[in-house]
């Protein structure tokens, strides 16, 4: 058997187990090694290389880690829930409150990939101040998970900016190259449409069909977990503000989400929002809110580096073609496939293009795709199965946010509805794409 196809294997059975993903990780790198009669120690250095290409992406989350705690101590999120609480108090039209909530969610979610690069973190800081709004207008939470996760995943799989820079050119882009396919002509943006367009299709089934009827929500509940009255310091709140002006102006000038969350960071403590005596605890407490994703993604690149160094790849390659018989069809189908389950066991896409890109790179140019068909190919199926994967960090943030007054169950109510709305249309959108591109 081929050494690349068992320790996806091994990995995924162990992700699927609930070994976590680090583990399961390093057992599919030695399993690798091991089949294709490497020494432990070459194994260990072509994993240890391999881990050098994720450092820079580790250092930017734990920077916009430290970046968002410091908006949460600014009071910025729950000014932006009193807003809304407040017109909802004084008598203001439901439906318009309900369309405004929606917007917020919405544009917020998709802010938190680019404008204000926080990813997950907002959503602890400003879900909870809203559960109140959104039983007073029987707003199904399914459908606010359907929108957080369309604004967690669509923005970085379609747009280069904040996280999008990541997932689109420092990852996708660049583990394409590494593979062997020139995509230097490539607009990444255009490859990405069609799919970015499948999770649109989601979002919008989602709000006016499948979650548009009112759902019942005990008040009770949610005044017993969280408070709905806090004092805010408005001086806070603007230079919140403009720190996200400067962190995103930053960022655009240096090509850098480190420098952008850097100078925000620095902005906080020169202004005094965050102390001399807390900097420590805030960087602290940033650091361990998102230093999960980073060594996951550490880890997934020392793997891919594995798979490489075993040079079984031409072998399991040929063997596909094999398989396929030279079919465009079935061979995208089943690459998208492949990608969903590597996707949903370990819960990251960004940690699936390494390992995806390796073995889909000189795939694809054996069958004929395009550069763009296969920037479109790869990229559909490393995002497919963040939604809707029970183990990514996307849906469990959903359901932490969603669930804090034990009314919104992560299976039921996050993972099946975000699996239906977005992995189907999107695993359709990307298979298209990739055989019209």
């Amino acid at each position: 058997m081929n050494a690349v196809l068992i320790a996806v294997l091994i990995m995924l059975i162990l992700s699927g187990l609930r070994v976590h993903v680090l583990i399961s990780l390093l057992v599919g790198s030695i399993t690798a090694g091991i089949l294709a009669n490497m020494s432990l120690s070459h194994t260990m250095e072509a994993f240890n290389e391999g881990i050098k290409n994720g450092a820079s992406i580790a250092l930017s989350y734990a920077l916009l880690g430290v970046f968002a705690i410091s908006i949460s101590k600014s009071g910025l999120p729950h000014a932006l829930s009193n807003i809304i609480i407040n017109s909802l108090t004084h008598g203001g039209s439901k439906t318009k409150i309900k369309w405004l909530l929606i917007t917020v969610i919405g544009l917020v979610s998709i802010s938190s990939q680019n404008i204000l690069p926080i990813h997950i973190a907002f959503i602890p800081i400003l879900i909870p101040p809203l559960l109140f709004v959104m039983a007073k207008l029987n707003l199904d939470r399914r459908m606010m998970a359907c929108i957080i996760s369309f604004g967690l995943v669509t923005p970085y799989m379609f747009l280069p900016i904040g996280f999008g820079n990541i997932f689109l050119n420092e990852i996708l882009m660049a583990n394409i190259s590494k593979a062997g396919m020139d995509v230097s002509n490539v607009n990444v943006m255009e490859a990405m449409s069609i799919p970015a367009l499948g999770m649109l299709f989601g979002l919008l089934f989602s709000i006016f069909i499948s979650y548009r009827k009112p759902r019942k929500y005990s008040e009770g509940k949610i005044k017993n977990t969280e408070k709905l009255e806090i004092k805010l310091n408005k001086r806070s709140i603007y230079i919140c503000l403009i720190a996200i002006v400067v962190a995103f102006a930053v960022q655009l000038y240096s090509n850098s989400m480190i420098l952008g969350a850097l100078a925000g960071f620095l902005l906080f403590v020169g202004t005094g929002i965050i102390k001399r005596k807390e900097v420590d605890d805030t960087f602290v407490e940033g650091v361990k809110m998102m230093a999960m994703i980073g060594f996951v993604m550490i880890t997934a690149q020392g793997f891919a580096e594995v798979l490489n160094e075993t040079g079984e790849i031409p072998s399991l390659v040929n063997a596909s073609i094999s398989l396929f018989s030279e079919n465009k069809i079935v061979a995208s189908f089943f690459m998208l496939l492949v990608g969903l389950i590597i996707t949903m066991g370990i819960g990251s896409s960004f940690s699936t293009i390494p390992v995806i890109a390796a073995i889909y790179v000189p795939l694809c140019i054996k069958m004929g795709f395009s550069p763009m068909a296969t920037v479109c190919l790869i990229g559909a199926a490393g995002a497919i199965g963040d939604t809707g994967s029970p183990a990514s960090d996307s849906s469990l943030s959903v359901t932490a946010g969603l669930n804090i007054d034990g009314q919104h169950d992560h299976i039921k109510d996050t993972v099946i509805p975000t699996f239906i709305h977005y992995n189907i249309p999107l695993f359709l959108a990307g298979w298209i794409a990739s055989l019209m591109l």
